[in-house]
């Protein structure tokens, strides 16, 4: 497979694992966006996450919630992001958490400013929506 995760995963590509568990690792981002960019990735090689079985996402976001604490401490705020699929912005289609430390100087913005504000709904497609997401 030529899926560079799965590289990390089997020892091919070294990296710098921080904690590992028996479905997840996780491990310093080669590319970070800040000192102490960290990447938490389930070992079984899925594209999104509704692919994993629940024993492989409650590993992988156990991870996530114990490297979380880790990394917040380096600056006290850490953006949590998870991009499901090409179009969401994921670049390695390998299920993939990233756990990016954030200060107030780091030129980064809110979710919002990554979109255009322009966006609206009208009542009958948030109606729409909320029927179809509703569970």
């Amino acid at each position: 497979m030529d899926c560079i995760f799965c590289k990390i995963i089997s020892g091919e590509i070294p990296t710098k694992i921080l904690k590992e568990t028996s479905d997840s690792i996780s491990f310093l981002d080669a590319f970070p966006l800040s000192k102490g960019h960290v990447l938490v990735i389930p070992k079984k090689h899925h594209q999104k996450i509704q692919d994993m079985n629940e024993k492989e996402n409650s590993d992988l976001f156990s991870l996530v919630h114990t490297m979380i604490s880790k990394v917040d401490s380096i600056t006290g705020s850490t953006l949590l992001a998870v991009h499901n699929g090409k179009d969401a912005g994921q670049e390695v289609p390998h299920v993939h958490v990233h756990l990016v430390p954030r200060s107030k100087d780091d030129s980064a913005g809110a979710i919002h400013s990554m979109f255009d504000d322009s966006f609206k709904l009208s009542d009958s497609e948030i109606d729409e929506l909320y029927t179809k997401l509703k569970i």
